[in-house]
């Protein structure tokens, strides 16, 4: 048994939605295909937006038209004639509207934002699954929310893994007879309540990481619109090299810094099990792509680049003449587990902590006002975080091109420095 995930891209119109389907059809075989699909395009982006007290009423109406929209459009496309996956799509989106009309009233930001963002997958995988069985691939619609179950931390689920390897082997047994078994990325719920979570931002590869180890399954292949793993994001760099073979503690390490190919918290399941995970193109699908698995090393050797943009670097420092010690770090660390701030770089001097962070305007002006009522904050926005694995000098001089350089940190193998966009 295999486990294929696309993303957003691969599925975010008509045309794409059939390229998928045949990728799936290609690849059946006696035991259930299970296929974790996202949201459909920037449907989650749009979703945000949605989210209760984000957008004004007039822009919410717009925003929610826009929704039902692009969803209709793709499912009349695929199926002009069908009748039930229009009436399954209004079915969903009155349960939307029933659910953001209940939620303006919880002042909760985390759990609002679950509840609303998680229709992108219901709707995408709906769809999908009525246009797989009309072209005669016999598929079961698994509601992953009945199958990965989490503790109620909203926006950043844990795995009950005990609990969701059972729900699994349930599921793999309500299979039998299916071609394919297709289900949400992304979204889970918590034990007990039912109350939807989300399993972080781009959380799809992790859930098919999930079912995989849960199912022991025989591979994963994350579908992309890249040919494999990249040296660096094409986006920010021009001669970019397919990495043919990648470790697990390297991909792991490469995720960690952020390397958007593959979700950070991916490859420890599938590693735990010797599971192989495969990166090929949606776009190319015969092409070879990637295989992340027990190598001594990637092939080709080259530098790898990851690119951050939009970054925060905050110095935080004391009132008094005291130095940053351990009482102060706790302070500063306990808050940023509050608030679910990742620090992508730190540093410290006698006198100062700086930190590198993403600039998610829900949660940067919370954190800076909750640190300046203790220490002198000091911060540069606009910035851009470069990672570097294998470097050398020349490879850094090319990459900072005369920029100055606010922070840099350097190991053996790896040079990260925060530089302005």
């Amino acid at each position: 048994m295999k486990v294929f995930k696309f993303g957003g891209a691969s599925v975010n119109s008509a045309d794409a939605v059939r390229n998928m389907a045949q990728i799936v059809q290609k690849h059946l075989e006696s035991t259930p295909l299970v296929v974790v699909v996202s949201a459909m395009g920037k449907t989650t982006n749009l979703l945000e937006k949605l989210v209760p007290g984000v957008s004004s009423k007039e822009e919410a109406v717009a925003l929610r038209q826009q929704l039902e929209d692009y969803h209709r459009g793709i499912a009349t496309a695929l199926m002009p004639d069908s009748m039930d996956v229009q009436g399954d799509i209004t079915s969903i989106l009155s349960r939307f509207d029933t659910t953001t009309k209940l939620l303006r009233a919880k002042d909760d930001y985390n759990y609002n934002y679950d509840q609303t963002v998680s229709f992108g997958e219901v709707l995408s995988t709906t769809i999908i699954a009525h246009y797989l069985n009309v072209i005669g691939i016999k598929t079961m619609l698994a509601d992953a929310r009945q199958i990965i179950i989490t503790d109620n931390h909203f926006r950043e689920g844990h795995v009950n893994w005990e609990f969701t390897q059972g729900t699994c082997r349930l599921m793999l047994d309500a299979a039998r007879g299916y071609n394919v078994v297709l289900t949400q990325g992304f979204i889970g719920s918590v034990k007990d309540s039912n109350q939807t979570t989300t399993l972080g931002r781009e959380g799809s590869d992790y859930s098919a990481a999930i079912l995989a180890y849960c199912l022991d399954a025989e591979s994963v292949t994350i579908w992309k619109d890249v040919p494999g793993f990249l040296n660096a994001d094409p986006k920010f760099f021009k001669d970019t090299v397919k990495i043919s073979q990648i470790p697990y503690n390297e991909a792991i390490e490469l995720a960690y810094y952020g390397a958007s190919v593959i979700h950070p918290k991916t490859v420890k399941p599938i590693q735990n099990k010797g599971i192989p995970l495969y990166i090929r193109s949606f776009i190319t699908p015969d092409g070879e792509g990637s295989a992340v698995g027990n190598y001594h090393a990637i092939s080709p050797e080259t530098p790898l680049y990851i690119f951050k943009n939009d970054q925060i670097l905050l110095s935080i420092l004391p009132r008094d003449y005291s130095f940053i010690a351990e009482d102060n770090l706790q302070v500063i660390f306990g808050i940023l587990n509050e608030l679910g701030i990742r620090v992508n770089l730190m540093q410290n001097s006698a006198l100062s902590f700086s930190i590198c962070i993403d600039n998610n305007p829900q949660r940067v002006g919370v954190l800076i006002e909750r640190l300046k009522s203790m220490f002198r904050v000091r911060y540069n926005e606009n910035l851009q975080l470069v990672t570097i694995r294998y470097y050398t000098q020349e490879v850094i001089d090319s990459i900072v091109a005369g920029r100055p350089i606010l922070l840099e940190q350097r190991s053996r193998s790896t040079e990260q420095i925060i530089v302005p966009a």
